[in-house]
């Protein structure tokens, strides 16, 4: 008998709005992966017929164009790509751009871009990391220096998800230099057009090789003072600090639907691939392996649909979101790996599903705050 991976935050109507995902996902995404793994990016394309067919901004409110759901829709998204090792579309980094807007923009603001972003007329990255300042935020330069009834923008970022394709990028500052968290702001910057903004490398990673990740350069960029997110200095950092339980859970939600998609392949590959005469699957070993890995999917299902439920409530605090993120992403990563051995030489060639699974899990344990922070985030709760 099948193990049972339901989850117990889905219902009738999440698992048809499923269905409807994977097709989009087999028919559109993965005929075109490899192609998008060559070029570092899978085009606005695919973007734009998402957005067409209701797939961005699943859980904004249907009143600023979005698709009306809630953080259930936007997990499947995650769920089902990162179980097809499809890393392309940073729908996540996207997704929180939205959030950003709904949560904390002006009712102008959001009208102006979350009816675009969720048709995938603009795709939407956020601008945090410098070359100079990682997880310490408040240690970033770039600056945003008010000038009349514009901002000039000056400065530089890295490790930008969604970087190349980016027509709206949430753009993290500071508007007081003097100041560290009160000196921080966000600022919308469309990249369309826009004198003095430039894309630099799309950056060679290990891993996630078709989602784009780019240098942004700013000099000079001018942007209406319009476009200061909720229209108030010195809230960015708080901003930021505010929907990160919503950017922690999407980690936990694929970094545990890689695990099933994973041990499913692994499952698959060890009754087919024979040894000495019989089934990998027969030896005492690939049995316990197996066995170890279900137990930890198993485990880590009840724990992250907990998560989910209390994000859905509203209920859920920083350090459990953290607990999440680290716990989701550190074993992955030790389930990855002891999957990939029991596909031999197979496991480590890049046309297999597993060896693309292992090197895309790697920067879970980096991104939405390493996971370093997280342990200081929980230390700090207890």
């Amino acid at each position: 008998m099948p193990l049972d991976f339901r989850r117990s935050w889905s219902d009738e109507a999440v698992e048809r709005f499923r269905d409807s995902w994977v097709r989009f996902v087999e028919s559109e995404m993965q005929p075109n992966d490899a192609e998008a793994r060559r070029r570092g990016h899978v085009g606005h394309e695919l973007w734009r017929r998402a957005g067409e067919l209701g797939f961005l901004c699943v859980d904004i409110p249907e009143q600023w164009g979005g698709a009306g759901g809630d953080f259930r829709h936007e997990a499947v998204l995650h769920e089902e790509m990162a179980r097809r090792a499809l890393s392309g579309m940073s729908i996540g980094v996207h997704s929180i751009a939205a959030h950003y807007l709904l949560n904390h923009g002006t009712e102008d603001q959001k009208r102006r871009y979350l009816p675009r972003l969720a048709k995938g007329e603009l795709v939407g990255a956020i601008a945090m990391t410098e070359p100079g300042a990682g997880s310490d935020l408040q240690a970033i330069r770039t600056r945003a220096e008010r000038r009349g009834n514009q901002y000039a923008i000056n400065g530089s970022k890295t490790f930008i998800s969604n970087g190349f394709l980016a027509g709206l990028v949430v753009v993290v500052c500071k508007t007081n230099p003097a100041e560290r968290a009160r000196g921080i702001s966000l600022m919308l910057a469309e990249t369309s057009d826009s004198q003095g903004f430039r894309v630099g490398r799309l950056l060679d990673k290990i891993g996630r090789k078709a989602q784009d990740t780019a240098e942004l350069f700013f000099d000079e960029v001018r942007v209406p003072a319009d476009n200061l997110l909720g229209g108030i200095e010195g809230q960015g950092f708080f901003q930021l600090m505010a929907d990160l339980p919503y950017e922690r859970m999407m980690i936990g939600v694929g970094a545990l639907a890689a695990m099933e998609g994973a041990y499913r392949a692994t499952l698959d590959y060890v009754r087919e691939r024979h040894a000495f005469g019989r089934p990998i699957a027969d030896f005492q070993n690939t049995r316990f392996k197996l066995a170890d890995v279900a137990t930890h999917i198993m485990v880590g299902r009840a724990f992250i649909d907990r998560c989910v439920e209390q994000l859905l409530a509203g209920a859920l605090d920083a350090a459990t979101a953290a607990m999440a993120k680290l716990w989701a992403s550190e074993t992955e990563g030790r389930v990855i790996d002891e999957l990939l051995q029991l596909h031999g030489g197979y496991g480590y060639m890049d046309e297999f599903t597993i060896a693309r699974m292992y090197a895309d899990a790697r920067i879970a344990r980096i991104y939405g705050g390493t996971n370093e922070i997280m342990k200081e985030v929980i230390a700090r709760a207890l």
